[in-house]
């Protein structure tokens, strides 16, 4: 599953290369949602995967986004969810049908670091 979840972020990557600009701003406004949330926050639980690599686990990273999204506390970070939106539609062409996916419900704040790290992931595929 590794070798599938590169050569999708790969092939996503060689079409978008101005995406990396906002990958990076999305970065930055994933730390500022880290650090700025509050305690009510960091409690929500939300279906994280256990394999950040499995490409059957991307449309589980953007449920749990809309889940945040939809959270009245969560509104000061909408231009993060906005910059999120352009690049859920650039990946999801690019997504096959995805298969099983294990999950584990964890904090707010461990969901936050694994989305970094995907996107982190995924902007260092666009710049191979």
């Amino acid at each position: 599953m590794r070798t599938h979840l590169y050569l999708l972020l790969l092939a996503a990557g060689i079409s978008a290369a101005p995406q990396m600009s906002s990958m990076a701003e999305l970065l930055t406004l994933l730390q500022q949602m880290c650090e700025g949330m509050t305690k009510d926050i960091q409690n929500l639980r939300i279906e994280t995967p256990d394999n950040i690599d499995d490409a059957n686990c991307i449309s589980t990273i953007f449920k749990g986004m809309e889940q945040l999204k939809n959270n009245p506390a969560m509104k000061k970070f909408s231009a993060f969810f906005h910059n999120f939106e352009r690049l859920k539609q650039w990946l999801m062409p690019n997504l096959a049908k995805e298969g099983k996916c294990d999950t584990e419900r964890r904090s707010t704040t461990i969901f936050i670091k694994t989305v970094m790290t995907f996107i982190r992931k995924a902007l260092k595929n666009t710049r191979v």
